[in-house]
C-alpha cells in the first residue's frame, strides 16, 4: 500500500516510516499540508497519516477535506494523529469532515499495525464494491438487470433494492418528440386503431 505521512516532527516521521516500511508499505513523506497536497497529486496513495496540527496554514482536517475534494475513483483512508486529548465534539467534527481514524501521540508502535490493517480492509472492501457496481449485467434488448440470484429485474426494481430509491416516471424530450407526439397525432386523426 502507498502511504503519505504528513508530520513536521522528524522523530514521529521517522517512527512512522520505519513501521510502515517494515510492513512492506511504500512511504511518501511531507512536512506540511501544502507539500502533502502536491505529493498527493503527483503520487496517488491509499492511506494518509497526518498530524492534526501542521505548519503552513493547512491543518490535518483541512488536508483531509482537500484530498476528499479531488473526487478520485478509489477510496483514500485518512488517519489523523493528535497530541492532545480528543473531545467528543472535535472527534465528531473531524469525522464529519472526512477523517476515518485517529492515532494519539505519543505513537504506540503496537497500535499502528492494527490501524493499518483496518485501513487495508476498508480500502479492499470499497474497491470490491466499486468493481461490482461497475459491472452490472444488463440485457441489451429490454434493459433488465441480472441480480446475484440470477433473476432479471426491471431497472427501477433493481435500483430500488440496491439503493432504497423510489422512482417517478416521466418522458424525456427525445422520447416525447419520437413517441408521444406521433401518438397524439394518431389520436387526433383517428388513426390510433387503424384495423378497428
Amino acid at each position: 500500500m502507498r502511504v503519505l505521512t504528513v508530520e513536521d516532527d522528524p522523530i514521529v516521521q521517522h517512527v512512522l516510516k520505519g513501521i510502515l516500511s517494515a510492513a512492506g508499505h511504500q512511504v511518501v513523506a511531507a512536512k506540511d499540508g501544502s507539500e502533502a497536497l502536491r505529493l498527493f497529486q503527483d503520487h496517488p496513495v491509499d492511506l494518509v497519516i497526518s498530524a492534526w496540527q501542521l505548519p503552513g496554514g493547512i491543518d490535518g482536517i483541512e488536508l483531509c477535506e482537500a484530498i476528499r475534494a479531488f473526487r478520485i475513483s478509489r477510496y483514500v483512508y485518512f488517519i489523523l494523529v493528535s497530541s492532545g486529548s480528543i473531545t467528543a465534539s472535535s472527534y465528531g467534527a473531524a469525522v464529519a469532515r472526512g477523517v476515518d481514524d485517529f492515532l494519539p501521540k505519543p505513537l504506540d508502535r503496537e497500535q499502528i499495525p492494527a490501524r493499518i490493517l483496518v485501513a487495508e480492509r476498508i480500502i479492499r472492501s470499497f474497491t470490491e464494491l466499486r468493481e461490482v457496481k461497475q459491472l452490472l449485467p444488463i440485457c441489451m434488448y429490454c434493459k433488465k438487470i441480472r441480480d446475484d440470484a440470477n433473476y432479471w429485474n426491471q431497472i427501477e426494481t433493481y435500483l430500488a433494492q440496491q439503493t432504497g430509491s423510489t422512482f417517478s416516471h416521466g418522458v424525456c424530450p427525445t422520447c416525447y418528440d419520437a413517441v408521444v407526439l406521433p401518438e397524439i397525432d394518431r389520436v387526433r386523426t383517428g388513426d390510433l386503431f387503424p384495423d378497428a
